[in-house]
């Protein structure tokens, strides 16, 4: 079994006829926004058992990157699946195309474009205050532009950390 990837047009037709769209997604960003009826099964929770057998299934994430990097790991896990295929461009690509999606409002940004954020706001501020007030503020940038590079390397971002504790991201 070979996986392909297929546009959202494809991907339509195939559900019309009986295709699972599977969200590899964690739970909360796939709450927040996912293709209508779809299922959410998180790539680090996912097992052959979870997957609808006999059954052709497009694996989707939110721009198609995820389950382009987990392509291998995806096939192994449809084994028993008729027909196994990745979605072109994620959901982003399905909602350009004017495919059905559910969003669920008032929910918070993804705490990465939160990261991205704040992080792009504390540089900036520490760039002003550094030419305004004291070259000392230059150090905040620094530090957030080591705490980027420290969660690149190691894989744990404080930021985030701090972010998910605020009042908007508990549940």
């Amino acid at each position: 079994m070979s996986i392909q990837s297929i546009t959202p047009q494809e991907a339509a037709e195939l559900v019309k006829n009986g295709a699972v769209v599977v969200d590899i997604r964690c739970q909360r960003e796939f709450d927040r926004k996912h293709i209508t009826d779809s299922v959410c099964i998180p790539r680090d929770n996912m097992s052959s058992l979870d997957l609808p057998a006999g059954k052709p299934v497009i694996f989707s994430c939110l721009s198609g990157m995820r389950t382009r990097h987990n392509a291998a790991f995806l096939e192994k896990c449809a084994c028993d699946c008729a027909q196994v295929y990745l979605l072109q461009g994620g959901m982003n690509a399905w909602e350009r195309a004017g495919l059905p999606v559910e969003k669920k409002a008032g929910e918070p940004l993804d705490i990465m474009r939160q990261v991205q954020i704040a992080a792009g706001l504390l540089v900036l501020l520490g760039v002003i205050l550094g030419a305004f007030v004291s070259p000392w503020f230059y150090f905040l940038s620094a530090f957030v532009g080591a705490g980027l590079m420290f969660a690149g390397i190691t894989g744990f971002c404080g930021m985030a950390r701090l972010l998910m504790c605020m009042p908007w991201n508990r549940s």
